[in-house]
């Protein structure tokens, strides 16, 4: 396989953890037990988890507004992730982010962003201040296939490339963007031959195949942690859930929709590991432990304060910011 048993066992814990969250957070939304948007990412688990294994504490990722399994995959603490979603105090932005713009910066997480594609910028942004101080971290930018009809996203490739900056672009084609079919809006011969166009190497791969991404990625971020300039990795995956929790998705085939689950990544990689000596007892208790984990996590954030009147006031930007009268 190319990868330990323990490793392939490793990623797999970390994708049930966030299966469970996002089982989580969409029901509570859906039951009005907390405020705003939530996205879930549900049956996308093995991109960021074969992503985020290739890479070190150091290293920096941004994200975009399906970000919860990015956080969890990057070592974010689930507790203070269920305070943020839920707007509590403790959260790791202090609760006032929510569920679109968790960020930890002592894991290397610069933030999720509703803005489509301005994650991407983000991380060249801080590939370009890598390079600028000279140091061994890379960046990766998590984003959907719809960020590509974006102008950010193309200023950042170009940019990325002219400098040759060490980041690696990870498309989730799950192709959705939003409520419309991306290749219905697509011009040209594919996002694959789009980022090529910018000179870019670039591959496309299984976005549920956990191997496939583990050591697709594994490549890619040795390429460019060795300075070879950026990479592209074009993951194709399924979106189970509508766009929002509070989206039915009545616009897809129910065919299509039911297939899914015959595609689900942690069915395919729970027989990996059956067929490797792994014992089912050992997977159920995974699964178990997963559960509770966020069901205890759940509870401590729904059962916590919201931030005091006070807190409106810090936490607020004003470098920068012109001098009032």
């Amino acid at each position: 396989m190319g990868l330990s048993v323990e490793r392939i066992h490793a990623m797999y814990q970390r994708m049930l953890l966030m299966r469970a969250f996002d089982e989580h957070a969409g029901t509570a939304r859906r039951d009005n037990r907390l405020r705003g948007s939530v996205h879930e990412y549900t049956g996308q688990e093995a991109i960021a988890a074969g992503v985020c294994a290739a890479l070190t504490d150091r290293d920096y990722i941004s994200s975009y507004h399906r970000g919860h399994g990015h956080c969890i995959a990057k070592g974010a603490d689930p507790v203070a992730m269920m305070l943020e979603i839920h707007g509590k105090a403790g959260g790791v932005c202090g609760g006032k982010g929510g569920s679109m713009h968790v960020a930890d910066f002592s894991r290397g997480i610069l933030g999720a962003n509703g803005v489509v594609a301005d994650g991407v910028t983000i991380a060249v942004g801080a590939a370009q201040a890598v390079r600028l101080l000279g140091e061994d971290r890379i960046v990766v930018a998590f984003f959907g296939d719809g960020a590509l009809n974006r102008g950010p996203m193309l200023e950042a490739l170009n940019w990325a490339k002219v400098y040759d900056l060490p980041v690696l672009f990870v498309c989730e084609d799950n192709g959705y963007s939003d409520h419309t079919r991306t290749p219905s809006v697509t011009a040209g011969p594919g996002i694959v031959a789009r980022a090529e166009a910018f000179g870019i190497p670039a591959d496309s791969i299984d976005g549920n195949d956990l191997l496939a991404v583990a050591c697709s990625a594994a490549l890619m971020v040795g390429e460019v942690r060795a300075g070879k300039g950026p990479r592209f990795l074009h993951a194709t995956t399924c979106r189970w859930r509508g766009h929002l929790a509070l989206d039915r998705g009545l616009y897809r085939d129910p065919a299509e929709v039911a297939g899914y689950a015959a595609r689900d990544p942690l069915v395919s990689t729970a027989r990996l590991l059956l067929d490797n000596g792994v014992a089912q007892a050992t997977l159920d208790e995974d699964a178990r432990s997963a559960r509770e984990r966020i069901a205890a996590a759940a509870a401590i954030a729904e059962a916590a304060p919201s931030p005091g009147p006070g807190e409106l006031f810090t936490d607020v930007q004003d470098t920068g910011a012109p001098s009032w009268p």
